[in-house]
């Protein structure tokens, strides 16, 4: 069944209730090579339209801007209107003293290179991509309103790598005093493992009117069910290779979370994956939650999620597996 349509948070804006993430767009690996190419991109961008998705997720960063300049190419032969692009701002793309951050030079250089790329005169979302400690907060959000003001930018919203609820409130309480565009959506890491946004930044989310759009809704494949208590990882799996990885996510708390995935995945005949990220899409306080894949089959078993009813109660044991 194709993706239903969600709010943007609380915006007027009509959006697929699973976005789509292209962090691996033009993602050079170790080796050099390229995660996910440009024909491959074009496939995955395919798939996900005749799915029914509009809402696609990428940042200046992605691949050094092959990401964005990939979705551009493929936009030039569609619509523009009939998706929402999600574009984010913030870390270095030149090499001289204000070539990062939330400075207005940075930004506003930054902003017509993302256009450029993108092929587009404006993006629906602009994200700061990280919170910058070295410029004041009334700086880059009066050069922010300044871009919605000037139609290149719909909406605002803040991606953090660790929840800094009194950062965003203090930001949009400022936009609220001097009347500038606030922050109506935020994207953080949540997924039935990562649970630290739970209590303040939730409750910042709720208080302030901010969508909430989850990054990382497998825990970095986590909770994909290639890993089980008491044995040692897949060969080639991520935390088999990246000790901060297993450190992090091979823990017994995670696995009981892992588990109570497993238990529910049983009970509605689907993958673990799917009902991790239906676990997101029944949270009343997210909007949609960004899926990336590397293939169309990896992104079309994703997208099944939006299919898989889960319970009250089985929402609830997921909720209570883990708790912050």
């Amino acid at each position: 069944m194709p993706l239903d349509t969600v709010s943007l948070g609380r915006t007027g804006t009509k959006v697929s209730e699973l976005a789509f993430g292209t962090w691996r767009f033009g993602r050079e690996n170790d080796d050099g090579d390229l995660e996910v190419g440009r024909d491959r991109a074009h496939r995955l961008l395919d798939a996900y339209a005749e799915a029914g998705g509009n809402f696609i997720d990428t940042a200046d960063m992605y691949g050094e801007g092959r990401s964005e300049e990939y979705i551009g190419d493929w936009l030039a032969d569609r619509d523009r209107e009939e998706f929402v692009i999600a574009s984010k701002i913030y870390w270095p793309t030149r090499e001289d003293p204000n070539g990062r951050g939330l400075n207005r030079k940075h930004l506003r250089n930054n902003v017509n290179e993302i256009l450029e790329r993108l092929g587009t005169d404006y993006v629906d979302v602009l994200y700061v991509h990280r919170w910058d400690d070295d410029t004041p907060a009334r700086e880059f959000m009066r050069t922010l309103d300044e871009f919605v003001r000037d139609g290149k930018v719909n909406y605002l919203g803040a991606s953090t790598l660790e929840p800094n609820a009194w950062k965003i409130a203090m930001a949009n309480e400022l936009a609220d005093k001097r009347g500038y565009e606030p922050f109506s959506l935020s994207q953080p890491r949540y997924n039935v493992a990562n649970r630290e946004i739970e209590g303040n930044y939730l409750d910042m989310c709720d208080h302030y009117d901010i969508g909430v759009v989850p990054w990382s809704p497998l825990a970095g494949g986590f909770l994909t069910g290639k890993y089980a208590r008491d044995e040692k990882p897949p060969k080639e799996s991520r935390a088999a290779n990246d000790q901060q990885f297993a450190d992090s996510y091979l823990t017994p708390e995670n696995f009981d979370a892992l588990e109570a995935v497993e238990a529910v995945a049983e009970e509605v005949d689907a993958t673990h994956a799917q009902v991790s990220l239906a676990w997101l899409m029944h949270h009343e306080q997210v909007t949609a939650p960004i899926v990336g894949a590397r293939t169309t089959k990896q992104l079309e078993e994703n997208l099944v999620a939006g299919d898989i009813s889960l319970t009250d109660a089985q929402f609830r044991r997921l909720a209570d597996a883990k708790s912050n």
